[in-house]
């Protein structure tokens, strides 16, 4: 995969493809990361790649023709052009399915009070990371470039991917390291057990009742299992010790003995 960014401020990114999971891919060849100076492509005797809009308002507009030409001269027909824009789709981790199994990419950061909306005529796909106010697209840019790269073949295990959060609408379950108790906050039995099928169901339960909880837009598209409703019954019941329950931390204790 090949993933272009388009920005004024090309140094922020050196971080972003020398560190971690995605200095590995890069390593790898998984995935092969390319950042354009847009300045680089600007006509404007003066180097100048921002203006005042034409009829007024307060601040400068990112001008069309280095954004159009710096896509000209780096990307071809097949590649899936980006505009981060505050009037895109909200991006979501079913975005980052569809566009990790694309082959290329662009990703255009916009900058100071917006683009020239001419540039729109010349993306696939315009994207929001969310209803707030950045300096620049380019932390846009790394997030979206991150959630796509890590679901490449080889960047991660694919355990990690199967049990992480998003993946059927549901947020990922409560996570603990050793020791067993720190501060008094005390890790749960039921995981000392070694009963993975108990532990499953478990994780599971606290997977719906954190969603429920935390995110009910997310819940709400959720497809519920028969064990789901089960599970939500017990919650909704206060049950905290179920049957199954308390004979996998019996079993646990006869386990550990």
């Amino acid at each position: 995969m090949k993933i272009t960014i388009f920005t004024l401020f090309p140094e922020m990114f050196e971080g972003f493809t020398s560190s971690s999971i995605i200095k590995r891919a890069i390593g790898k060849e998984i995935v092969e990361v390319k950042v354009i100076n847009i300045r680089d492509y600007t006509l404007d005797k003066y180097g100048r790649v921002d203006t005042p809009p034409i009829g007024g308002g307060a601040g400068l507009i990112m001008k069309c023709q280095p954004i159009v030409d710096a896509l000209k001269a780096n990307t071809s027909s097949t590649t899936h052009k980006i505009l981060l824009s505050p009037k895109g789709t909200r991006y979501s981790q079913s975005n980052a399915i569809e566009l990790s199994k694309k082959d290329d990419i662009a990703i255009i950061c916009g900058h100071y009070e917006g683009v020239d909306e001419r540039v729109n005529n010349y993306v696939d796909e315009l994207f929001s990371i969310g209803d707030f106010v950045l300096t620049g697209g380019e932390i846009a840019a790394m997030a979206i470039a991150d959630s796509i790269i890590r679901l490449q073949d080889g960047a991660i295990s694919d355990v990690s991917l199967d049990e992480e959060s998003f993946g059927d609408n549901l947020l990922e379950y409560p996570q603990y390291t050793e020791p067993r108790n720190f501060d008094g906050h005390v890790v749960p039995d039921i995981l000392y057990t070694g009963n993975h099928t108990a532990i499953e169901k478990y994780r599971r339960k606290e997977s719906l009742k954190i969603t429920r909880e935390c995110r009910p837009d997310l819940f709400k598209k959720h497809e519920l299992t028969k064990q789901d409703q089960k599970l939500l019954k017990e919650i909704d019941e206060g049950d905290d010790n179920p049957k199954w329950l308390v004979d996998a931390l019996e079993k646990g204790k006869k386990f550990n003995k």
